[in-house]
């Protein structure tokens, strides 16, 4: 034990209430209506340090957050969906009223507002053959991002957990599930997508004010990719084999860490698991398999794991 630094402390809480409806509209169409309503409180906050200490005011706030989705059947195989929703994130208690030593009515900020994002999405669903293939187009916008970054109190810079105005995400996604593709017992899935997840409104910044506007999100990459094959050789024996990609991701908010394989970073990656399975009897199996078995080294603000072997033996009710 050492001198006394510092004490954060307080109560966050949400109470909240979902309806939702489903509406069939002839033979083609359906919609589905909802909304949440959520009640927020922020209470008995403080912060202090060895030579002060600040208690903050209760906070309470409302928000209504609507869903509505829009569904019609083309045609046999092929489904049209549109939907739009609202969802608000809330800060916690660390991010409310957390502060290192130092003069603590600059180091935090009470008044926080929680993020409030749009989302929409629309998809194109059609059955081909044994396979079925998806379509999405989507578009988010995020207001009040909480991000920790340099900001301006009382003309002083000031590294805290603040709202960052307004992120914007299109792009779009191909995704397709498929059974007994080409032969029979072989099961194929995968999805592509793309995102230009960007800054487009922030006062704060990371080293000189602006250099965060235009910049991506963190830990949102431009392309990531999936892929999944099962074939099953009879009714014991059954192999899978995954695949995961992601492209260069960051973990500033000015993009500044074009290199993420290292502590703190958050790097690109491609990794394959394989898995074979054996059905001993009705309810005894046991699986034997390796997760990155290419053994990549990527990075999450420290590192993955490298090529895992595990091995299962299982017995169901």
């Amino acid at each position: 034990a050492t001198a006394f630094n510092t004490d954060v402390g307080g109560s966050t809480e949400t109470r909240s209430l979902y309806a939702q409806d489903t509406w069939t509209l002839g033979e083609d169409w359906k919609a589905v209506i909802g909304a949440r309503v959520e009640r927020w409180t922020a209470s008995d906050g403080y912060t202090r340090n060895s030579t002060s200490a600040i208690a903050y005011d209760k906070r309470t706030q409302t928000f209504v957050s609507p869903k509505f989705a829009l569904a019609y059947q083309a045609a046999r195989g092929s489904m049209l969906k549109a939907s739009l929703g609202r969802a608000v994130r809330y800060p916690t208690v660390n991010e409310l009223y957390g502060a290192t030593t130092g003069v603590l009515t600059v180091v935090n900020d009470p008044t926080l507002a929680p993020e409030k994002s749009w989302t929409s999405e629309l998809s194109l669903e059609q059955q081909w053959g044994p396979a079925r293939v998806r379509i999405t187009g989507f578009y988010e916008i995020v207001r009040d991002s909480l991000y920790s970054e340099r900001t301006l109190v009382h003309s002083a810079p000031v590294t805290r957990i603040s709202n960052v105005g307004k992120i914007t995400t299109p792009g779009v996604e191909v995704s397709v599930i498929g059974t007994n593709v080409f032969v029979a017992g072989l099961d194929l899935s995968g999805s592509v997508t793309y995102a230009d997840s960007r800054i487009r409104e922030n006062d704060g910044y990371v080293t000189v004010p602006g250099d965060t506007i235009g910049k991506y999100q963190p830990r949102v990459p431009v392309w990531r990719a999936t892929g999944l094959a099962s074939y099953r050789f009879n009714d014991k024996w059954s192999a899978t084999l995954g695949a995961r990609y992601s492209g260069t991701q960051y973990s500033t908010l000015d993009n500044s860490d074009p290199n993420g394989f290292a502590y703190q970073g958050g790097s690109r990656y491609f990794t394959m698991d394989a898995r074979v399975r054996y059905q001993i009897a009705e309810q005894w199996s046991a699986a034997v398999g390796v997760d990155n078995a290419n053994n990549y080294k990527y990075w999450n603000f420290h590192p993955y794991p490298q090529a895992t072997v595990t091995a299962e033996l299982k017995w169901d009710l």
